[in-house]
């Protein structure tokens, strides 16, 4: 793991943000145009709420495209993707924030109990 990832762990493991299991370097299986399963490794993955989170570094200013299309493959097996940039990580509750965030993008509404029942 890089210094980034580190700190990121340190941040999500043992449901230390809002009792949320994440798994580190996980493996992500789908099924390419070709018909055969491929797969990815992203950084974590939160199964409750289908969200992967990636770390990314300097290298990834020279794989924009690349990182999309597998945003693209990840959004489209039903997961969210939250991207963190190795800087961000300086600023750990800006972080935590984020992944917060996120889960509120995930998780629908409550129904209202003032809606009318038919």
């Amino acid at each position: 793991m890089t210094e980034a990832e580190r700190i990121v762990w340190e941040l999500v493991r043992n449901r230390r943000v809002d009792g949320k299991k994440f798994l580190r370097q996980h493996k992500i299986i789908y099924k390419n145009s070709f018909d055969s399963f491929q797969f990815f490794i992203v950084d974590f993955y939160c199964a409750e709420e289908k969200l992967v989170l990636e770390i990314d570094g300097e290298i990834h200013e020279l794989q924009k495209e690349y990182d999309r299309w597998r945003s693209s493959v990840l959004n489209d097996l039903g997961l969210r993707v939250l991207r963190i940039k190795n800087e961000e990580t300086i600023f750990v509750e800006n972080v935590k924030e984020k992944i917060r965030q996120m889960f509120l993008e995930l998780t629908p509404p409550a129904p209202s109990l003032h809606e009318e029942r038919g």
